[in-house]
């Protein structure tokens, strides 16, 4: 994810503006869908790419090469933002009230 897509996610400003829990929730959602359909289209680009190679459409094996690091780097990236996610709930359900 390159730095404007992060910012969507984490906005760097230090005003916060109040939502309510819905909206908050809402939110949170559709970033998440955002970053997995971006995983999604990685790993459908790789494959892709990969496909041209094997059928011989394409003999250009730094793309391909490049499409599948990218699409493995995007995984690896939203695995460790969803395990970030889960231990932040845990410490949150960990609190007393």
């Amino acid at each position: 994810m390159n730095s404007i897509q992060m910012n969507k996610i984490m906005p760097t400003t230090t005003q916060i503006k109040p939502v309510t829990p819905d909206q908050a929730r809402s939110e949170m959602a559709t970033s998440f869908k955002e970053m997995l359909q971006q995983v999604n289209d990685a790993q459908l680009k790789s494959d892709a790419e990969t496909e041209k190679l094997v059928s011989g459409k394409s003999d250009n094996l730094h793309n391909v090469m490049i499409t599948a690091e990218k699409a493995s780097i995007t995984l690896q990236t939203a695995v460790e933002v969803r395990n970030k996610a889960v231990e932040a709930y845990q410490e949150i359900m960990r609190m007393q009230v």
